[in-house]
């Protein structure tokens, strides 16, 4: 079972942050998520949004095996996993966070592509 918890330590606001991100911060350690630094080689990951499911098999790095989405990767495709937003500019680099959008970048597109929020992660290997 994979647990998805923030690592080691909680956060605590930063007084140079604003309320806003400290907020967002904190939440994404409550929903829960996973940072790809913590999966080994070929873990697979099964990503629920709330308009699609995703699979991810880990390549390490930061690449990921990506496939789920009919247009941008109806098969398995190499891409490169930024991380979490919350739909603005702020990213939470190379986690996958439950109340979060998955932003990765495709060797075929220019700009990232940005998922609906995560409803769920599940780790099938």
């Amino acid at each position: 079972m994979l647990e998805l918890s923030a690592r080691a330590g909680l956060f605590s606001p930063h007084p140079h942050l604003g309320d806003e991100v400290n907020r967002n911060i904190i939440q994404s350690e409550i929903e829960g998520g996973v940072y790809l630094s913590d999966l080994t080689y070929d873990s697979t990951l099964e990503i629920e949004t709330q308009n699609r499911s995703y699979t991810l098999v880990n390549r390490g790095d930061g690449e990921a095996l990506l496939c789920g989405h009919p247009k941008y990767c109806p098969q398995p495709v190499a891409v490169r996993i930024s991380g979490s937003t919350w739909g603005g500019s702020m990213l939470k680099m190379a986690f996958v966070g439950r109340g979060m959008r998955l932003e990765f970048r495709h060797p075929g597109y220019s700009r990232p592509i940005i998922t609906s929020r995560i409803r769920d992660i599940r780790q099938l290997a």
